[in-house]
């Protein structure tokens, strides 16, 4: 019957309208409904571009211009606009899509169903919800922020990513980790507020310990001087003294405070300054060395010499 009535409907009014009218099609509401998704896809879109304006915004109000250097302000800015981005979103895409839904029927027992299913579900996702509430802590109190160097679980690396479920992390060799939320335990961050280079310098035991840390002092006031390092550093580097009695060496701790994060760099620059100025002054800086004590060394050659002369008489 409807196959029939097509055709009939078309002949008699012709075009779009005849078939609709066969189906029981109202076009004016088609065309409403059809405005109506195409504005709330519109103001998605518009939606979109201003959280992503905002987000923009913030990170240029935090930068301070200098790549170089990643204030502990931009970090708090990026992981805002980071987090602002993936909320947003999720918030902009489920909105429009309930909007949307609400146009061709009643959401109002669909949510209803949902908030039961949702209630049910949420038992089996503890985890998840863990990981949301330890995500909003470490935002709350700052714990750590993108760009920040930490070690996490026993994995170190920079943070990438934050948001209120995962941390990403990439180490040094470039291995990208993602850590849960719910998951973190003690979180060790290497580039908060200041950091400080660590050096234990070892030298042999005939050496003068004294005349040594003369050395050292004398090379890291040098190093303080120099204008292309100071500004790393927040304190002048102090030679502590001897640290430990070691094996083969003699141990001298130095220690350097610096800006956060340039702990290493200083480390390298003064190792290799120390390396030199040891080698200028002839202060040597040992290697393991093991010393074998033979009880009866007569007895060691005739055993050793046993075999070929048992083999040369024969």
């Amino acid at each position: 019957m409807l196959v029939a009535s097509v055709p009939l409907a078309l002949q008699g009014t012709g075009g779009l309208a005849g078939l609709a009218a066969a189906l029981e099609i109202d076009l004016a509401l088609v065309l409403v409904r059809a405005m109506q998704v195409g504005g709330i896809l519109l103001g998605a879109y518009l939606a979109f571009r201003v959280l992503r304006l905002l987000t923009s915004r913030i990170e240029q109000a935090v930068d301070d211009g200098d790549p170089e250097a990643l204030t502990e302000r931009e970090q708090r800015g990026r992981t805002l606009a980071q987090l602002l981005n993936s909320v947003g979103a999720v918030a902009i895409t489920l909105g429009a899509g309930l909007t949307i839904l609400n146009l061709f029927m009643e959401i109002a027992p669909l949510l209803a169903g949902v908030g039961v299913a949702g209630l049910a579900i949420s038992f089996g996702a503890q985890s998840l919800v863990k990981d949301v509430i330890s995500g909003f802590f470490i935002l709350l109190e700052n714990q750590f922020a993108v760009g920040d160097i930490v070690e996490i679980n026993g994995v170190g690396g920079v943070v990438e990513r934050l948001t209120l479920r995962v941390v990403m992390l990439r180490d040094l060799h470039g291995v990208l980790h993602v850590i849960p939320n719910g998951s973190i335990g003690i979180v060790a961050n290497k580039t908060r507020g200041w950091s400080r280079a660590v050096l234990d310098f070892g030298v042999a035991y005939k050496e003068d310990v004294d005349g040594v840390i003369r050395v050292m002092r004398d090379e890291v006031a040098e190093f303080w001087r120099d204008d292309t390092w100071r500004p790393l550093l927040t304190d002048e580097p102090a030679v502590w003294g001897v640290e430990s009695l070691a094996d083969s060496a003699v141990n001298i701790r130095l220690v350097a405070a610096t800006l956060p994060g340039k702990q290493w760099s200083v480390s390298r620059e003064l190792r290799r300054r120390i390396k030199n100025r040891f080698d200028k002054e002839g202060i040597e800086i040992p290697f393991p060395q093991r010393t074998l004590h033979v009880g009866d060394p007569d007895a060691l050659l005739r055993r050793l010499a046993g075999p070929s002369e048992s083999a040369a008489e024969r």
